[in-house]
């Protein structure tokens, strides 16, 4: 670990003793890794670079930035820009072409280019065609040719040196001039070099360009302890391995295997991602020289560079005022109307990638991600870390983890739908469903229904068993265990994750005060514990008693989604009797399933219309309980969308699954609703098929739109602002941060969107799977077009987003656990309420021709049919029939001593039911925290290679002071030590 104070005797004394590196070359090996933030694949070794940054990097002195009476605030806490502090800040700086020429530069940084408004437009900075380098170079392009495709892009300041980092826009017309031009004036102070440039296609419309000097990333990249390379990872000679050749060969083999592996990403495409394994440390200006820097102008990534210019945008004022500070608040409040950083140029080339390489990151994240021809390739994960940040690398990389998790789902699910068809035949209960001409159905509805054949049933009964067969009962268990094991396993490649991407000791930064906290309890404050300043505060009662009323309205709102599905239960009751008269006779013979795939329809419009409202109606409630920092908010309103969304799609589900032709009496004495609607029955063959039919197109339907929301309309949007500017202007070449500007902006609410979709369908395919084992593998092929589909709106149709970083899904994983445990319960009510098993279960042992013993191919359920069926006399409904019909239930017989009373074969499949429930819950639940259990967070070596790094980077560090302290000693004279002077 690398420390900001403190001198080498006491780092010495902190160690206690002296390491030679022969010392640790002998070390136990550590297996080799990749970190992200790399050091360049063509860094010099550790000596060598060393050697030559102490002697680039002297004592300038510098001259001392801009008044004191500007005001900055910073993270710890605001102060005065202090002359004699920046003078320090600067004494060591860093140059990697000519020295002469860096200071030179030093000057030029200071000042502020602050063109007119009205000036002319430099069309020689534009996007131009990519020139085409030695193809013999192709794999180290993008790292020594980063410059040059900046270049190209139109990417720097007029002087074509400064790189721009961040564009803001605002208004020529805007009033409050005066507030962007302290804003501006105290980012100079910060350190940073503005440049404003009028737009092409609109003349209200004026960029700034934001460029971040060396010294000034330096200083910032230190105070927000940014881990950067400082020595190439070593390799060690495992004394082990003699004894585990085989096992070493057998890996080696395998991954040869995995090289031609087409879904394996080619490594020589993706140039900044090869093999180069450095230690990280936190970066500071007093040991510059640890750390291996080829380049000042890649030494820091662009994601680093817009990050700490975002940094300095939230902390610098714009008026007089504890809570006058950063961009957000200006952009609420009108002053500018976007800030965001710049793509880093076009998406597409005239040249081919295979011929002439990629452009640049984006070029190549759309080659070799965005396209839709690399939809069985693996993502590129650690470039879209690169260019988009760590928190959109993390749903990407959840999201491919959850779509590689749904082929075992998918397969078994497949394997019991294959099951049920080879099977079908089979089933005695579809042959005595097919068989059955001479037994009559009671009607199921008051006038226009008339009796019905058992037979007629025969499709809807072997389509039933498709979904409702042997292997239900299985695939409801594998899923419960598989959402577990998703869970473990996703942690342990979280995990892997953060170390891979050098998040292990990274801690997100004390965020800052929403605007409507600050307005609305500016009167209240109190110390924050963490900065030590006064700050506003919300008393508990007023926190308390806007949660009463959040939580009321979230009542409300789930309320009026019951309402919504009553609705729909009421118009079933009322079409079913007009299907059942209809004129077309395909309708009349099967009004029943046009009964529910009507309903079904109306229920996805209700879906999709009370979703607008309760987004509306969650932002209101959210804002009504001021949360205090951005990400109270985001975990609040997304919570709420979930509740309401999660609701509003699967409440007329759970009518369906556990209500519907429950409580509808017998014949002679149906209940009815208000006393004038029959309550509607399940068919013949069941239920089952009614759920069947809700979840799949409900699935399918919403799928689809989300789908077209998510890139049809973007589309839609950016073609029209293409055609606007192709109408107003003529002939004119559009910079690139333009045509940024007439992207979409990355939705408000960020991933919420993204990940709600994502929660929503895991619901789905986890929580009604026993009745639709397809579920899994309609989530699969949705998921291979979502990936791609994301992919290529965050490449080319939204701006670029804040790089920002982020250690894990956040909110999302605990929604995701609680889905698991629900779908647990849902499935063993499913099977023991919705489904036949239990009756077939209790009827195979207990009142079939195997009840008391069992003899081999014995059909043991003969006669389930006839025995699940009660009668009825139809005499006693008066329309003048005689003889008995049947109905789906267990009650007496007219002719026995309690007609119509329940049997005790209902009581004993009741109790079954129940019992199996019990079993069901504590036998998966049992399973699922030992599979937890066994499963640990992080996997053991890396576990051990944090710690083992974590020793060597201590080491290493000791190295690096003694080795700097002895090339000082030989500059001076001094005679050299190998030990500590």
């Amino acid at each position: 670990m690398v420390h900001h104070s403190g001198s080498i005797q006491s780092f010495k004394q902190q160690k206690g003793m002296n390491v030679s590196k022969s010392e640790i070359a002998k070390e136990t090996p550590l297996k080799p890794s990749r970190r992200s933030l790399p050091c360049l694949a063509q860094s010099f070794a550790y000596s060598k670079s060393l050697s030559q940054s102490t002697s680039l990097f002297q004592s300038i002195e510098s001259e001392p930035q801009v008044p004191t009476s500007v005001t900055s605030v910073s993270v710890d806490k605001a102060e005065q820009v202090n002359p004699e502090e920046d003078k320090e800040d600067s004494v060591l700086k860093c140059s990697f072409a000519d020295l002469s020429d860096f200071c030179l530069a030093l000057g030029k940084d200071k000042d502020y280019l602050d063109e007119s408004e009205h000036a002319n437009y430099d069309r020689s900075r534009l996007i131009k065609d990519f020139v085409p380098k030695d193809d013999s170079e192709s794999k180290k392009r993008l790292s020594k040719n980063d410059m040059n495709y900046i270049a190209s892009s139109g990417l720097l300041f007029k002087d074509g040196k400064k790189r721009i980092d961040y564009i803001l826009v605002y208004r020529k017309s805007n009033i409050q001039f005066d507030k962007r031009n302290t804003f501006e004036k105290n980012l100079r102070a910060e350190g940073l070099m503005l440049e404003k440039e009028p737009a092409v296609a609109n003349a209200d419309i004026m960029f700034i360009k934001i460029h971040i000097p060396w010294d000034t990333l330096c200083k910032y990249a230190e105070r927000l302890n940014i881990r950067m390379p400082f020595r190439k990872r070593s390799y060690y000679t495992d004394p082990r391995s003699k004894s585990t050749g085989s096992m070493h060969n057998y890996f080696r083999r395998l991954k040869k295997w995995m090289s031609q592996n087409p879904m394996v990403l080619d490594k020589s495409a993706f140039p900044d991602l090869e093999e180069s394994d450095c230690y990280t440390g936190p970066f500071s200006r007093a040991r510059i020289h640890h750390f291996i820097i080829n380049n000042k102008d890649t030494f820091f990534s662009n994601a680093t560079r817009s990050r700490i210019v975002y940094h300095m945008l939230q902390h610098t004022k714009y008026e007089n005022g504890i809570s006058k500070v950063g961009i957000c608040k200006l952009i609420n409040n009108g002053s500018y109307i976007a800030a965001f950083p710049p793509h880093e140029g076009a998406y597409k080339s005239s040249q081919p990638i295979k011929t002439h390489g990629p452009q640049n990151n984006r070029h190549l994240l759309y080659e070799r991600w965005a396209r839709w021809g690399m939809w069985y390739k693996h993502q590129p994960l650690d470039l879209i870390r690169l260019y988009f940040g760590e928190k959109i690398g993390l749903y990407f990389a959840w999201l491919g983890w959850y779509t590689g998790m749904l082929i075992p789902a998918a397969l078994v699910g497949l394997c019991v739908f294959f099951y049920g068809i080879f099977t079908m035949n089979a089933s005695q209960v579809s042959k005595e469903i097919c068989k059955a001409t001479e037994v009559f159905m009671c009607p199921l509805c008051e006038k226009n229904c008339s009796l019905q054949r058992l037979n007629e049933s025969c499709i809807y009964a072997k389509v039933t068993y498709l979904f409702d067969n042997g292997g239900t009962v299985f695939f409801a268990i594998f899923m419960a265990i598989w959402a577990t094991v998703f869970l473990e396993f996703w942690k342990r490649r979280r995990s892997t994750l953060t170390y891979t991407w050098d998040l292990i000791e990274w801690e997100e930064e004390e965020e800052t005060l929403r605007p409507q906290f600050e307005a609305k309890y500016y009167k209240m404050e109190r110390v924050n514990p963490i900065s030590g300043k006064p700050e506003p505060h919300q008393p508990s009662s007023d926190k308390v008693s806007r949660l009463l009323v959040s939580i009321s309205g979230i009542f409300f709102m789930i309320s009026l989604v019951i309402t919504a599905v009553f609705a729909v239960v009421v118009y079933r009751l009322v079409v079913m009797e007009q299907f059942a008269s209809f004129k077309w006779n395909f309708i009349k013979q099967h009004w029943q399933f046009a009964t529910s795939a009507a309903a079904v329809c109306i229920n996805f419009v209700i879906i999709m219309v009370l979703n607008l409202a309760y987004e509306k109606i969650a932002y209101l409630l959210t804002n009504l309980e001021y949360p205090r920092t951005e990400s109270e908010w985001e975990n609040s309103f997304a919570l709420k969308m979930f509740l309401f969304q999660f609701v509003n799609l699967n409440s007329s589900i759970f009518y369906i699954a556990f209500f519907l032709g429950r409580f509808v009496g017998h014949p002679g004495n149906y209940n009815k609703l208000f006393n004038r609607w029959r309550l509607e029955e399940c068919h013949p063959s069941g239920c089952l098929i009614d759920l069947c039919l809700q979840m799949g197109v409900i699935m399918f339907l919403k799928q689809i739109w989300n789908n077209f929301m998510e890139l049809g309309y973007p589309l839609i949007q950016n073609w029209w602002s293409r055609h606007k500017i192709r109408r107003g202007i003529q002939d004119a070449s559009i910079p690139q941060w333009e045509n940024d500007w007439n992207l979409q902006p990355m939705n408000i609410h960020g991933l919420m969107d993204e990940y709600l979709e994502m929660v929503l369908q895991f619901g789905f395919t986890t929580i009604f799977v026993a009745a639709f084992p397809l579920a899994p593998l309609l989530a699969l092929l949705n998921n291979i077009i979502e990936i791609r589909l994301d992919a290529y709106k965050f490449v080319t149709q939204w701006r670029r987003p804040l790089p920002a970083r982020a250690t894990d899904i956040g909110i999302w994983y605990g929604i995701l656990e609680g889905i698991g445990i629900l779908a647990v319960i849902t499935n063993a009510f499913v099977i023991a309420i919705t489904s036949d098993y239990i009756p077939r279960f209790v009827y195979e042992y207990k009142y079939g021709p195997c009840a008391g013993h069992f003899e081999y191919g014995e059909n043991c359920l003969k006669g389930y049919v006839n025995n699940s069926l009660s009668f009825f006399n139809l005499s006693e409904l008066g329309l003048g029939k005689s003889g008995y019909c049947r109905y789906r239930d267990y009650r007496g017989p007219p002719w026995s001593s309690k007609p119509y009373e329940f049997t005790l074969q209902y009581w004993h499949i009741l109790a079954a039911r129940l019992a199996f429930i019990i079993v069901f819950e504590h036998l998966v639940f049992g399973i699922k925290s030992f599979i937890a259990y066994l499963i640990p967070d992080v996997p053991k070596n890396l576990y051990d290679r944090i710690r083992r790094e974590k020793y060597l980077v201590q080491e290493m560090m000791y190295e690096a002071e003694l080795e700097h302290l002895q090339q000082q000693r030989r500059k001076s004279g001094h005679p050299v030590h190998h030990e500590w002077p």
